[in-house]
């Protein structure tokens, strides 16, 4: 038995970008129906469970830091780390407007909201072989992104226009009904009873995510060759319902995918402890000060592999080596300083908003999150000495790969004498590296002092099997300057609208090759506004 539902704006998925258009269109006096596929506790998405870093350009955080920053100066640091086709008009277009307004339009609305960021702006995707961000713009999210989906979802709640908001909950949108060529609703079946329903309004936004998660069959079939293969271990940090459902129906009523290949992946994947999801992983903030080495326990030299460098060049050493995975070798005291995981279920100080035992972690380290993953994750592995840490690396390590344990301690010790030579004499690349990122305030307090491996003040030694993690669609609907949805002609189709990474978080494709950070849960705030200001226009 079919159910039928009417409403002005019909919203298909309740993550970040729709939350965001359902608010803003309770201003404009609309009536919303929001419709999302999964259960009433993930309200929110992926956005719910990340860390909540955001890229903002000339913050109050910023200028309080004294960080000079400016839309020109991220517009050309965007420009550079995208490296944009010819053709790429409207992601361009995006990317001018995000670094323009990410003011105006996503740190005042979240403020707004009650939303508030660490004080210290952390300095990401610095870039490896080209510029990326030339000063720090990643705005730590005080609460995580568990916190900015909770305070949009009672300003929801305490909206005047409330009444005018209606959310279904799994239900899955399978087609874009036209009539007269015109998108005027959707329609699909409940996933709970398998009932079929459809909805009918005067507009549609589709914010459903993208096909990172969903199925990674569709991942590997769309796979970016500059990266070489796709790996036969590919993790999941993606959303269970990020399938590329919704991109299919758009193409089939005529409307552009772009940049499909185009993905972000990560290079630091770990197995989920308590998977929800076939491949389930955790995306580690990897520590700057441990050694990088490939399947076989030999460090990536020429250059070595450094975490807040470039993650797609990380990707692409690691994919492009016969295993296609990795290892992280460091010691006690580094992780406890430095590493981190990406996600709000890991970094319980910070989502639960405890600052006493924040600030307690910054200076002595997070000790509770280091014995939380040796002891759940099967890919940490501790040892007493590097011999065993390398046996026991050899007895984890995928059938047919074997540890050069004798490379494996050689590459060791002579990092750990560059260590010791200190930052003024070094000549390796990490520690310059090093010495450069510790003249930042911000990343001086999450880092080691020149910290040696094989240091038994500083033991048990740590080795972590890391895997490539897909996690965001960079392509997606091709969407004009008010998140209207174009068909192949280059006209929008009337009715339709796109925001989020359903779009490729604005234009198909806002990033390019790559991501500065920060601006996927920023895209999301900025094109569903953008999608419910032309609605409330046209």
């Amino acid at each position: 038995m079919a159910t039928h539902y009417q409403s002005d704006v019909i919203i298909v998925g309740a993550g970040l970008a729709g939350l965001a258009a359902a608010y803003d269109l309770l201003g404009y006096n609309k009536r919303v129906l929001l419709i999302e596929r999964d259960l009433p506790e993930n309200i929110g998405g992926l956005a719910r469970k990340s860390f909540g870093g955001i890229m903002f350009v000339g913050s109050p955080e910023q200028r309080r830091s004294g960080i000079k920053d400016s839309p020109a100066l991220a517009w050309s640091d965007w420009q550079s780390y995208a490296e944009y086709e010819e053709n790429d008009l409207l992601p361009m277009e995006w990317a001018k407007f995000y670094v323009g307004n990410s003011i105006e339009y996503i740190h005042e609305w979240l403020k707004r909201k009650g939303v508030s960021f660490l004080p210290v702006v952390n300095w990401t995707e610095r870039g490896m072989n080209r510029p990326g961000n030339s000063v720090p713009r990643w705005h730590i999210t005080w609460g995580t992104g568990f916190a900015i989906v909770e305070k949009v979802l009672r300003s929801l709640e305490a909206h005047p226009s409330y009444k005018n908001l209606t959310v279904l909950f799994s239900h899955r949108v399978e087609d874009l009904d036209r009539n007269g060529g015109v998108v005027s609703g959707v329609s699909g079946r409940r996933e709970d009873t398998g009932d079929d329903f459809s909805a009918r309004g005067d507009a549609v936004i589709l914010t459903s995510g993208g096909i990172c998660g969903g199925d990674l069959k569709k991942v590997r079939e769309q796979w970016n060759i500059e990266l070489g293969k796709p790996p036969e271990i590919l993790l999941n940090g993606s959303h269970r319902y990020a399938d590329g459902l919704v991109q299919d129906a758009v193409s089939r009523i005529g409307g552009r995918l772009t940049h499909l290949d185009q993905h972000w992946h990560y290079a630091a994947g770990v197995h989920h402890p308590e998977p929800h999801q076939p491949n389930d992983g955790l995306s580690l903030v990897p520590p700057r000060s441990a050694l990088w080495l490939d399947a076989s326990g030999r460090r990536f030299k020429e250059p070595p592999l450094v975490g807040y460098t470039d993650t797609r060049y990380l990707v692409e050493r690691i994919c492009r080596m016969p295993a296609q995975y990795s290892w992280q070798v460091l010691n006690w005291k580094i992780a406890v300083k430095e590493l981190a995981v990406s996600g709000s279920d890991y970094m319980t100080s910070i989502r639960n908003r405890q600052r006493l035992k924040f600030y307690i972690e910054i200076l002595l380290g997070n000790r509770n999150l280091v014995r939380r993953l040796l002891r759940e994750s099967r890919d940490f592995i501790a040892a007493g000495s590097l011999s065993e840490l390398s046996a026991r690396m050899e007895a984890a390590s995928l059938p047919g790969v074997h540890i050069d344990s004798q490379g494996f301690l050689n590459d060791v010790r002579e990092y750990d004498a560059q260590v010791e030579a200190g930052k003024d004499r070094a000549t390796d690349e990490q520690m310059k590296l090093l010495v450069n990122f510790r003249k930042y305030r911000g990343d001086r307090l999450r880092l080691c002092k020149y910290q040696r491996i094989e240091d038994p003040k500083a033991y048990p030694l740590i080795a972590i099997r890391e895997f490539i993690l897909s996690r965001k669609s960079l392509g997606g609907i091709l969407t004009d300057m008010e998140s209207r949805v174009v068909d192949r002609n280059g006209k929008p189709i009337p009715g339709l609208y796109a925001a989020g990474e359903s779009a490729g978080f604005g234009g198909g494709g806002i990033h390019g090759k790559r991501s500065l950070e920060g601006t996927f849960l920023g895209s999301c705030i900025l094109t569903g506004r953008v999608a419910a200001k032309a609605i409330a226009k046209h």
